[in-house]
């Protein structure tokens, strides 16, 4: 994840806009191990908030990497996206 951060760092700092379509990015980045390792929950938690922004998308993916995920991996990641858009 270190990785991540730090070769995206600006990409990280436009998910703080709320931008439904770079939110969805980041958590494809997630998905695909594009950027770093594959995490499924921070890309739930990703395409969870770019759902919640209205990326239709978002929804599809996010439901199609829940099924790869253990029940408390899920519930980490929706508490992760809650307080993310608590703060946002």
């Amino acid at each position: 994840m270190a990785r991540f951060d730090a070769a995206n760092a600006d990409f990280a700092d436009l998910a703080s806009s709320g931008n439904a379509e770079v939110l969805y990015e980041l958590g494809l980045m997630y998905a695909t191990g594009r950027s770093g390792e594959l995490d499924n929950v921070a890309a739930h938690k990703w395409l969870n908030i770019a759902a919640f922004r209205g990326h239709d998308e978002a929804k599809r993916l996010r439901e199609e990497i829940a099924c790869e995920m253990s029940r408390d991996e899920i519930r980490v990641a929706q508490r992760e996206a809650r307080d993310w858009i608590t703060r946002h």
